[in-house]
C-alpha cells in the first residue's frame, strides 16, 4: 500500500463479521436493526449492511441524510434534535424518502407542524440518564402536548433513546444496570402512548444478551469498534476493524520516543487513562494485509499533527524515519469523521461523505 500521510485502514472482513454478528443479535431479539451511520459516513461501508437485507439506517445530520438518500437509502432516521433552521431541507428530503426526525419540545413540534408539508415521521426523544438531550420520562404532560400538537400532521413513530453514559459505566454490571433503568423508563411510555421503542448504543447492544424489550436497535460504532470499546468489554482486539497508518517522522532514542505524523486532527483528543499514563491510541505493527494485534506501545501525547509514542528499547531500535506505524484509535467515530477517505487492507480506496 502506498501510504504517505496518516490514513485510516479498514479491514473489510472484520467489518462484515461485526455487522453480521449484530444483525443476528437483533434478529434473535425480534428487533429491527437500524444501524447508525455516523461512525463510517460511507456509502461503500453502508453497502455491506445491504448484503444482509438491511435497508434502514440512522444518521446524525440532515447533510448525512441527504448523502445516504442519494445512495439509495429510502428509510432514514435523523437521530438529532429537529433544527428549525433546516426545515426547508428536511421538508424537501421528506418528499423523496421515508424520513423520521426527533422532537423534544412544544416549540419544535409547533414549528415542524407549520413548516413540514411533506409526510414526516417523528420520535419523541427520552433522556434515560445521559443528560444530553431528551425529555424526562416522567414528563408525560409534555409528551402528550407534543403528540396533541402534531395530531395527524406528522406521523408519530414512538420513543427513541440513547444510553450514551454506558461509555463511562466502567463495568459490565454498571452497563446492565443502565440498560435495566432505561427499560423501566421506556416501557411504560410505549404502553400508554403506543408507537415503538428505538434504542441504541454500542456497549449495551454488544454486551447485553436479551435485547427483546426493544422494537428497534440503533448501534453505530460496532462496525469498526475501537480501543475504548475494548476497554468497556464490547469487543475483542480481533474485532477492531480500523487502524491509523501513521508515518514516522522523528526518533528520540534518549527519551525512548518516536514522533509520528498522526495527531489530534487524525486521532481526535479522546483518551484513556492507563497505568502508563494517558493513552490516545494503541500502537501496533502493520503487516502486508492489515496489522498485528500485539501491542507495542501507546500514543502518550498529541498536538495538532504530532503523535508521541513511548516504545521499549527493543522496539525503538527497529524503527526508522519513514516507516509506517499502526495506531488503533481510542474512539473510531471521531478518527473516521476526520478522514477524507479510507483505505482497505487490500489497498482499495473507500470514499466517504465529505464536509467540504
Amino acid at each position: 500500500m502506498d501510504i504517505k500521510v496518516p490514513t485510516l485502514l479498514i479491514d473489510k472482513e472484520k467489518c462484515r463479521k461485526n455487522i453480521k454478528k449484530m444483525f443476528e443479535k437483533a434478529t434473535k431479539a425480534k428487533a429491527t436493526l437500524r444501524p447508525h451511520f455516523k461512525t463510517h459516513h460511507s456509502a461503500i461501508v453502508a453497502s455491506w449492511y445491504r448484503e444482509l437485507g438491511i435497508n434502514q439506517c440512522t444518521v446524525s445530520s440532515v447533510s448525512m441524510a441527504n448523502y445516504f438518500a442519494k445512495h439509495g437509502w429510502k428509510d432514514i432516521t435523523i437521530a438529532f434534535p429537529y433544527n428549525p433552521l433546516e426545515s426547508v431541507e428536511i421538508n424537501a428530503l421528506a418528499g423523496k424518502i421515508d424520513l423520521s426526525i426527533l422532537l423534544e419540545s412544544n416549540e419544535s413540534a409547533i414549528h415542524a407542524r407549520e413548516n413540514l408539508k411533506n409526510k414526516v415521521g417523528y420520535f419523541i426523544k427520552i433522556d434515560v440518564g445521559t443528560l444530553r438531550t431528551g425529555i424526562d420520562h416522567k414528563n408525560e404532560d409534555l409528551i402528550n402536548n407534543i403528540i396533541s400538537t402534531l395530531g395527524k400532521e406528522l406521523d408519530f413513530r414512538g420513543f427513541l433513546a440513547h444510553a450514551g453514559h454506558t461509555y463511562g459505566a466502567g463495568t459490565i454490571e454498571n452497563i446492565q444496570w443502565i440498560f435495566d433503568q432505561a427499560e423501566k423508563m421506556l416501557v411504560p411510555l410505549r404502553e400508554r402512548f403506543g408507537g415503538i421503542l428505538s434504542y441504541g448504543d454500542t456497549p449495551s447492544c454488544s454486551i447485553i444478551e436479551d435485547l427483546s424489550t426493544y422494537d428497534e436497535l440503533r448501534p453505530g460504532n460496532f462496525v469498526f469498534y475501537d480501543w475504548m470499546q475494548h476497554e468497556i468489554g464490547s469487543c475483542t482486539v480481533n474485532e477492531i476493524a480500523v487502524c491509523l497508518a501513521s508515518p514516522v517522522t522523528a526518533i528520540h532514542p534518549e527519551r525512548s520516543e518516536v514522533v509520528i505524523y498522526g495527531g489530534a486532527v487524525h486521532l481526535s483528543k479522546d483518551s484513556l487513562s492507563t497505568k502508563n499514563g494517558t493513552c490516545f491510541g494503541k500502537v501496533v505493527e502493520l503487516t502486508a494485509n492489515g496489522w498485528n494485534t500485539s501491542l507495542i506501545g501507546n500514543v502518550n501525547r498529541i498536538s495538532q499533527e504530532h503523535g508521541i509514542i513511548k516504545l521499549s528499547e527493543n522496539f525503538i531500535s527497529d524503527v526508522k524515519v519513514g516507516d509506517i506505524i499502526g495506531v488503533i484509535p481510542v474512539h473510531s467515530c471521531l478518527a473516521a469523521d476526520i478522514q477524507g477517505h479510507y483505505l482497505s487492507t487490500n489497498g482499495e480506496r473507500i470514499e466517504k461523505l465529505s464536509k467540504t
